[in-house]
């Protein structure tokens, strides 16, 4: 699948070119739009010590809870298809880390949270202008998105996909199973491998390689309530590790406030397009999709 590559600062007219692909596919590239190279080498890096580092570290730092959301999680620990077997992948998830930092003792070094806390700064910078070109196309005011994202449940994910012996993987087992994202943007940055897949509007899984120096960019299922069905929030997963190459990736959730009250906007509510969602606060779907996801090991 070749998505389009939109080079944010210097396209003429980007607003229109984001509309377009969210409209058509849910999925875009966005280039130019302010991430140092140097800055994403280094996360990289950093990355892949941790995954591939010693599982003391890792399990100092484990994951707690859907409602904090921060820390490492193991292979197999989690299921984005909660009808699927659980995912080949290891991931370190950093909710809210620049107003709601945990204690150094839960980080790898605090080497890594500040070099993870500037990371997340940057993306969040480049998606709050995102945010306020799409909200000026919707006919909102420019802030109208960003008000409600000040990173109570914005999060930074690492995610590392190890190489498989194919005997190893169950009939239906996936890197990470078939989902929608659960809140507005998703910002993913791929490594040189692939694995991604997006699903086409003939049914049909579709692979998305990496672009050099362009971040892959979806819409979540908050986004597509907002846009009463008009951005689709689209399936995707990421196939497993089983030709010998490990993966790694890294995610930056751009999702709303909880108190948020996502409601179709008025722009795409019309006689031809009448109102399909319910209002819901941005909290009670997230926390109940992640719920979902951690089914096997939070709830009993």
């Amino acid at each position: 699948m070749t998505l389009p590559v939109i080079p944010f600062y210097s396209h003429p007219a980007p607003a229109q070119a984001i509309h377009n692909s969210l409209s058509q596919s849910g999925f875009m590239q966005i280039s130019d739009i302010g991430i140092e190279p140097t800055l994403l080498a280094e996360v990289y890096a950093v990355s892949r010590a941790f995954f591939t580092g010693d599982q003391q570290t890792k399990s100092r730092c484990g994951y707690r809870s859907a409602q904090e959301n921060f820390g490492y999680q193991g292979l197999l620990e989690e299921n984005l298809d909660p009808t699927a077997p659980a995912d080949i992948k290891e991931t370190f998830t950093m909710r809210n880390i620049l107003t709601a930092c945990p204690d150094d003792q839960r980080w790898p070094s605090v080497a890594f949270k500040e070099l993870m806390k500037a990371f997340y700064a940057q993306v969040l910078q480049a998606s709050y202008a995102l945010q306020r070109v799409m909200a000026k196309q919707l006919g909102e005011a420019e802030d109208f998105f960003v008000r409600v994202h000040n990173g109570e449940n914005i999060s930074l994910r690492l995610l590392y996909y190890p190489a498989q012996d194919a005997n190893s993987v169950s009939e239906g087992q996936l890197g990470a199973g078939a989902h929608t994202d659960y809140g507005f943007l998703t910002l993913l940055f791929q490594d040189n491998v692939g694995g991604l897949q997006v699903l086409g509007s003939d049914n049909t899984w579709m692979d998305v390689p990496p672009e050099d120096g362009a971040v892959v960019v979806n819409s979540g299922d908050l986004l597509e309530r907002w846009t009463n069905g008009t951005y689709r929030s689209t399936l995707h997963r990421v196939m497993p590790r089983t030709n010998g190459q490990d993966r790694l990736s890294i995610a930056m959730f751009i999702d709303p406030d909880t108190p948020t009250m996502v409601t179709p906007l008025n722009s795409c509510v019309t006689e031809d397009q009448p109102c399909r969602f319910d209002a819901i606060t941005a909290g009670e779907h997230i926390q109940t999709k992640l719920a979902a996801s951690h089914k096997a090991r939070f709830q009993k």
